[in-house]
């Protein structure tokens, strides 16, 4: 079972972001704590596009990537150009609760036929459509999900601390994951 650590006050967050972004973002986010000025990003935030998510974060600090499911595996350039020429100390990889990525297949038929009234597409082709998408986009839990991906992250990007979050939509607040 996965262990969510809520950051309340700073001492919870982990010794490991201690002095760095991700300690930062969980600063402005959960303590709302002033704002900074920043003159160049920071850090690359990779999060899911649900639009009930809103991050409490200072201008300049992040670069923010947002995909289904907070699934980077198809920008790994973006990443790579944020790293190496945007200059970013870390990657916060941020899923959420109530996720529409998890569990994509029991939304075939809702998908297909939202395609249908609200694309104009042929039924076949959204048929198709998903047949073909969903088997690379779907994720089966946010959170094994976000743990996976960061530690895919940290071997692609060694010098790069890479953070496991989950945004509950619930309350609003994020969570460090804790990792066996």
């Amino acid at each position: 079972m996965t262990t969510l650590l809520p950051v309340e006050r700073v001492d919870d967050i982990d010794e490991r972001y201690r002095n760095t972004p991700i300690e930062r973002l969980l600063r402005y986010h959960n303590l709302q704590e002033p704002f900074a000025t920043h003159t160049r990003p920071e850090l690359l935030i990779g999060m899911c596009m649900d639009n009930r998510k809103l991050l409490r974060l200072p201008k300049n600090f992040a670069f923010v990537v947002r995909t289904g499911g907070a699934n980077l595996r198809y920008s790994v350039f973006h990443l790579s150009y944020a790293i190496a020429v945007g200059g970013v100390e870390a990657i916060a990889l941020i899923g959420h609760t109530q996720c529409g990525m998890a569990g994509l297949a029991q939304r075939r038929e809702a998908f297909i036929q939202g395609m249908v009234e609200h694309a104009g597409w042929e039924r076949q082709r959204a048929e198709a459509h998903f047949t073909m998408y969903a088997p690379l986009y779907e994720i089966e839990d946010p959170v094994a999900f976000v743990l996976d991906e960061t530690q895919s992250l940290r071997r692609r990007y060694p010098r790069v601390t890479v953070a496991p979050l989950l945004y509950r939509v619930e309350d609003d607040r994020l969570y460090q994951i804790a990792e066996a």
